[in-house]
């Protein structure tokens, strides 16, 4: 697992996805009155993990990096959630020694399919690790989202690359090692033999048109941008030219 880029999802925190996460948290309370147990793998510097602590979950983080670790833990003693939050350094390689199969109501692998060697493999150890029933959230980098915002910043020749590479990779020196498109995750998740894809959406939307944090930076201009960015990113012609993709699948 690869140290985060800008670029990379695991690093971003969207609306639309929270909407999405929160439905999930609400399921499992409904379904069995206990604390969703999530496992994010990949998560080590608490970006999703805490709020979700926050929220009520039981988080289990599965990272390889000791420093994204110790961040992940300062930020849980910030948030006074140490309680709900486990660390484990460990690879996703290696997922099913440090966390039970059919273990986990929800499952997050965000910034993770960009940058391992065999995107298939990892999401089908992410659904063996969810229980039936249970929930697989993936977060990635988008092809077309970052073609978008290669041709805004003047980048032609990146742009290029982007369309015309296998991968959506922009040269050699690229810090991905690929990108995906709605497509793509959709194959990915059928591959495995285990999921459902429920949602597959776009994520950050709004971002190559609407780079800042709304008008004047208020509040309100936040919510505003973030109501308008979750309905963008719900049709299917816009989420495709995020800069991020989310899918949910249910484990079957």
């Amino acid at each position: 697992m690869g140290s985060p880029t800008r670029e990379q999802a695991g690093a971003a925190r969207g609306a639309a996805v929270f909407r999405v996460l929160d439905r999930e948290i609400e399921r499992v309370r409904r379904g069995t009155g206990a604390a969703p147990r999530v496992l994010d793998v990949g998560g080590g510097s608490g970006t999703w993990a805490v709020p979700l602590a926050a929220a009520g979950c039981t988080v289990t983080v599965v990272d390889t990096s000791p420093n994204a670790l110790a961040t992940l833990a300062r930020r849980a003693r910030e948030a006074a959630v140490t309680d709900r939050i486990t660390p484990v350094n460990g690879d996703v390689d290696t997922l099913a020694d440090v966390a039970p199969a059919d273990g986990a109501d929800l499952v997050l692998g965000h910034g993770l399919l960009e940058v391992v060697d065999d995107p298939g493999r990892v999401l089908t150890a992410l659904a063996s690790a969810a229980a039936p029933g249970g929930g697989v959230s993936v977060l990635t980098a988008g092809r077309y989202g970052a073609f978008i915002g290669r041709v805004a910043a003047g980048r032609l020749a990146e742009a290029r690359q982007l369309l015309t590479d296998p991968d959506g990779r922009t040269g050699p020196e690229d810090r991905l090692l690929r990108r995906f498109d709605a497509a793509l995750l959709r194959e990915l998740a059928a591959g495995t033999g285990r999921l459902d894809v429920e949602v597959l959406q776009g994520d950050g939307t709004l971002e190559a048109w609407l780079p800042g944090p709304g008008q004047e930076g208020e509040p309100a201009g936040r919510d505003e941008r973030d109501e308008l960015d979750m309905l963008a990113s719900a049709v299917p012609a816009l989420g495709e030219v995020a800069p991020r993709l989310h899918l949910l699948a249910r484990r079957f």
